[in-house]
């Protein structure tokens, strides 16, 4: 367990970590932030990040024999949000409640995109059911972009074409073929499997906070922080699972990763919103 953790940081970690520092840090002495504030809060970041790349990888380890792996782990790398939206309705603010999943539907193909280029895997992962990929990111991401648009009115009429869009997507995915050998397991999955998912979880929800600390104390500007730093940190879980299934050449596994964690951002929406109308 300890080589496997101590094989789990690459290079790449490295160098993000040292662009994360550098922003903050930057900015603050660039914009008059506080440069110690700035640096606990990039450190704080840093070592999310350290979690959640921990986490996913002994997640995907513990379930790479299992066919479903891509489907399994778009569900999974969705805990955060899910976690967001609770929060969302308890202080009864369903706008807040469904931008948190929602939001990650735009970052999410994006993200896979960045992965596929950096595992210098783009043409295999981009040949991989071209058709269905390309419909259930355009669709969820629509759908997604079409609920901040509209009225309370409207919101039932959404819930419902949502989810009889998503159902379908759901279940006409391409099915994963697993390994033909299964491969031998460098620790045991039933020990780690459950706490590497409640690791993610919980770091993934606190990733936002601490991202929003190091910006407040940084003063960066806030349209990079908003769509470059935010949305591209707070969807860390789905982009270390794809670099993690594409440098094992999964690609559909990957691609489902994506897709799936769309439509289930769109259920996580849906959950809220038929909450919101029960409760009022």
């Amino acid at each position: 367990m300890k080589k496997f953790l101590t094989d789990s940081i690459g290079r790449l970690d490295l160098i993000v970590w040292l662009l994360v520092l550098s922003f903050f840090c930057g900015s603050s002495l660039l914009f008059g932030g506080n440069l110690q504030l700035a640096f606990i809060g990039a450190s704080g970041i840093i070592i999310e990040m350290v979690l959640i790349s921990l986490a996913i990888e002994i997640i995907i380890e513990c379930l790479k024999n299992n066919k479903r792996i891509g489907t399994l782990t778009g569900f999974i790398t969705n805990g955060p949000e899910a976690v967001c939206l609770l929060v969302g309705l308890v202080a009864g603010d369903i706008i807040f409640a469904a931008s948190t999943p929602l939001g990650s539907n735009f970052m999410n193909p994006l993200l896979l995109f960045i992965a596929a280029l950096i595992t210098r895997q783009a043409i295999k992962t981009f040949s991989t059911n071209k058709l269905y990929s390309l419909v259930t990111i355009c669709s969820t991401a629509i759908l997604a972009a079409s609920f901040f648009l509209l009225s309370t009115d409207y919101y039932l009429p959404w819930l419902i074409l949502s989810t009889v869009v998503t159902i379908i997507l759901f279940f006409f995915r391409p099915k994963e073929q697993g390994t033909e050998a299964p491969e031998e397991y460098t620790f045991n999955p039933s020990l780690w499997l459950v706490p590497a998912i409640v690791i993610l979880v919980i770091s993934g929800y606190f990733l936002d906070p601490v991202v929003s600390f190091a910006a407040l104390h940084s003063h960066a500007p806030k349209g990079v922080i908003g769509f470059v730093v935010l949305a591209t940190l707070t969807s860390w879980p789905e982009f270390k699972s794809c670099l993690v299934l594409l440098s094992r050449e999964k690609h559909l596994a990957a691609v489902l990763n994506i897709t799936v964690s769309n439509i289930t951002n769109i259920w996580l929406a849906v959950i809220g919103i038929a909450a919101y109308f029960f409760a009022a």
